[in-house]
């Protein structure tokens, strides 16, 4: 939907002010209903002592389950789930759609993006990816998202990146996430929020500045291509920064600066000042370029090269074996299991160097192995997925508004926030500490007092079989076997039935240890 069709249809179903705004998140939620995003009438539980192998499958390589999700994988099969969720712009997501396009600041040229107050970016950012990690039928694409967009983290927090964020997500993280790692690291080397974020637009070598800013350099070899162990030295970060040096972006006080200048240099120069980039554009300048001869990794990189730099360098990068452990190493470590199995990371290595990077075919390798399937149940979710994957769990309603959103910083996993470049940690160490909150949430989602979303409670009850009496043992089991994907020991069937109170019972199994693991 462009944007005058989605103003059109805001202006038709807001006419102003919150109460209007209430009434088209509720316009929303009735239509993504009548589309299927919805409670099904009958839900067949998993009822092994294991976790089931199609559960574990949702709770790895999407979000968690939506009520019915694991009959439909079972119906289709394992792999056939998995090759269409590799081929995502095949599956139609038109229900996830109509939450999730209906902010228009993440949809316009990043120099626009300024005509946007910081909040609300942030605000339109935030909740956009939650949607789409609640309710998007293309589940793995949303996970990868998540995966890349910890890979090559940016802080919203610093200058200006809030701006240049949703152009970040959309044309380097979104477009790119099933796509090729070579394509990834290069639309990422030039974007205009990692330019800004570490520090590369500052890369400029000249006479008067000899010394090239390695901030970006280091970080595209430690972080996001060869790792920290990955065998480079002090010389290669610094020929790296030579070759990255002149790609930079227009700011907007660079334009006013630049204005002031070229004023004093007369018509010439007031001709050059609109010959150059517009505002938000990452562009190459030649002059605060090194080109000089440089040797990255034990590759000549030959002189003269100019804005080619980049490419020779990342297509160094990317080919070392060095990317290839890293990456296997990382993307084992967010499915499978935190001590990553190294035969596993092996043959993952093997077919990024077989594919140069292929990034369904690494994903192809994990999800239909043997490790993958052993390792159910033993990562602790990180906050972001947990609240995610109860509101899928329940089926709830939320259009993913502040009361629901601030739930992540009480967790200390607020979207697009991490200070360093590493992005959010992937260790059970990291996230115990949230525990308290994590709880909270639980109960509050299923009391009813959480503002900002809603569950049926009563319709999944119904859905699932249950009798008149909630805490009848046979309806407890189902309830559990829903939530955790296994049927329940006895002393957690006596500690949901405990409670007695239907909303406390579904807060109970939220805040269980079976549904925080995954």
């Amino acid at each position: 939907m462009n944007s005058s069709r989605r103003r059109l249809l805001q202006s038709a179903l807001l006419g102003g002010g919150a109460a209007a705004l209430s009434s088209c998140d509720r316009t929303i939620s009735a239509f993504s209903s009548l589309m299927g995003q919805n409670v099904p009438p009958h839900l067949a539980v998993c009822d092994g002592a294991e976790i089931d192998p199609e559960f574990h499958l949702l709770s790895r390589a999407a979000f968690g389950p939506w009520p019915g999700d694991v009959a439909r994988v079972k119906e289709m099969g394992r792999d056939k789930w998995i090759e269409q969720q590799l081929d995502h712009e095949s599956i139609n997501d038109a229900a996830c759609e109509l939450r999730a396009h209906r902010f228009d600041a993440l949809y316009v040229h990043p120099g626009e993006a300024y005509n946007w107050k910081k909040p609300a970016l942030h605000e339109s950012i935030t909740r956009h990816a939650m949607l789409r990690a609640i309710y998007s039928q293309r589940q793995l694409f949303e996970v990868m998202v998540e995966f890349w967009g910890d890979h090559l983290n940016i802080d919203l927090e610093k200058g200006d990146c809030v701006y240049f964020k949703p152009a970040d997500d959309r044309d380097v993280i979104r477009k790119h996430a099933l796509g090729n790692f070579r394509d990834l690291i290069r639309a990422s080397a030039t974007s205009p929020a990692m330019l800004v974020y570490l520090d590369g637009r500052s890369n400029k070598v000249t006479k008067d500045k000899p010394v090239p800013n390695e901030n970006y350099a280091r970080e595209l070899l430690e972080l996001h291509t060869l790792g920290v162990h990955g065998g480079y030295t002090q010389d290669d970060v610094r020929a790296a920064a030579r070759c990255l040096s002149g790609w930079t972006v227009n700011l907007l006080k660079d334009r006013q600066g630049t204005l002031k200048a070229k004023l004093k240099g007369g018509l010439g120069g007031i001709f050059s000042m609109f010959s150059q980039p517009s505002r938000g554009v990452s562009f190459f300048s030649v002059d605060n370029h090194d080109d000089g001869e440089k040797k990255v990794l034990g590759v000549t990189i030959p002189a003269g090269g100019g804005e080619d730099d980049l490419e020779r360098l990342v297509d160094i990068v990317c080919a070392h074996p060095s990317t290839a452990r890293f990456i296997a190493t990382k993307l084992c470590r967010r499915f499978v299991s935190y001590d990553s199995p190294e035969t596993l990371v092996t043959r993952v290595a093997a077919e990024f160097t077989k594919t140069r990077g292929d990034i369904k075919s690494l994903l192809r390798v994990i999800l239909k192995s043997d490790e993958f399937i052993a390792s159910r149940g033993v990562l602790l979710k990180r906050p972001y997925r947990f609240v995610v994957s109860a509101l899928r769990a329940t089926g709830a309603d939320t259009q993913a508004n502040a009361p629901v959103t601030e739930w992540l910083h009480r967790m200390g996993q607020p979207l697009f926030q991490f200070p360093t470049p590493d992005g959010y940690p992937d260790n059970e160490k990291a996230w115990v500490g949230s525990l308290f909150w994590r709880w909270n949430f639980a109960l509050a989602l299923a009391g009813g007092s959480l503002d900002g979303a809603t569950v049926d409670f009563q319709g999944l009850r119904r859905s699932l079989g249950a009798p008149h009496e909630a805490s009848a043992p046979e309806f407890t089991t189902q309830f559990f076997s829903h939530f955790a994907g296994r049927r329940p020991s006895a002393e957690e069937i006596e500690a949901v039935r405990s409670v007695g109170h239907d909303a406390d019972m579904l807060g109970i199994m939220l805040a269980s240890p079976a549904f925080q693991r995954c």
